[in-house]
């Protein structure tokens, strides 16, 4: 079967992705100069993984077009899963969740940055403790650990030693949000990504090859506002 993708070309751009939009659009973002037939190659490579993702159930059925609002029956991901979005008549300050998002009436003309607002929190309470733990474990100190909002990593580690995660990140599974706070932990030890640094990481999540697999797959997170 032929697949149908756009490619959008950008100057600016190192590395060519792939993503599947809400709407089961392809879309290839690719440097200036690379080919079509590289294009096509790498298409014809990631072919399974495309048919996968357009046929996801789950993560199409409720779609969620860029730019709208978020209505009734529409979903949001949260630890790697979706849970559907309700607008209800209430007097509560903010959202609640109950395996669903339950957005106050009066707050839904706002309520993409009501929910942004929410992750942001979450991804404080959850990961920055869990950074502390496995800091812990590796028996390495960090000056300052945050989140932050950040288009294209999901975390780092700077020269000042301070870790960043990006909030969307609490979107993910919770064993790609190990993975991720042990990754830049472990830059502590290891500056570079040497066979060493692997180690290092390997070591403490188990699960490190799947999750950098739901990273490289799921990566259109990065450029969604909420």
């Amino acid at each position: 079967m032929e697949l149908v993708y756009t490619i959008k070309r950008s100057p600016n751009r190192k590395k060519l992705t792939i993503t599947v939009e809400r709407d089961r659009s392809v879309v290839v973002h690719a440097p200036e100069s690379t080919s079509e037939e590289k294009i096509q190659s790498i298409i014809e490579s990631k072919r399974k993984w495309i048919y996968e993702k357009t046929k996801h159930a789950q993560k199409y059925a409720l779609p969620h077009p860029p730019g709208k609002e978020l209505v009734n029956g529409e979903s949001a991901l949260y630890l790697g899963r979706q849970y559907q979005i309700e607008v209800v008549q209430n007097s509560s300050e903010e959202i609640r969740f109950e395996q669903r998002f339950l957005i106050p009436a009066r707050l839904s003309a706002e309520r993409k940055q009501v929910l942004r607002n929410w992750y942001m929190d979450k991804a404080t309470e959850k990961i920055l403790p869990r950074t502390k733990k496995f800091a812990n474990d590796l028996g390495v100190a960090f000056t300052n650990a945050k989140i932050v909002d950040n288009r294209y990593r999901w975390g780092s580690c700077t020269i000042k030693d301070n870790i960043n995660f990006n909030w969307r990140l609490i979107k993910a599974p919770m064993y790609v949000v190990d993975y991720v706070i042990i990754h830049e932990l472990a830059h502590l030890l290891e500056a570079n990504h040497t066979p060493r640094f692997w180690n290092i990481v390997r070591a403490q999540s188990s699960k490190m090859d799947k999750a950098k697999q739901w990273l490289l797959e799921n990566g259109q997170i990065l450029e969604e506002d909420i």
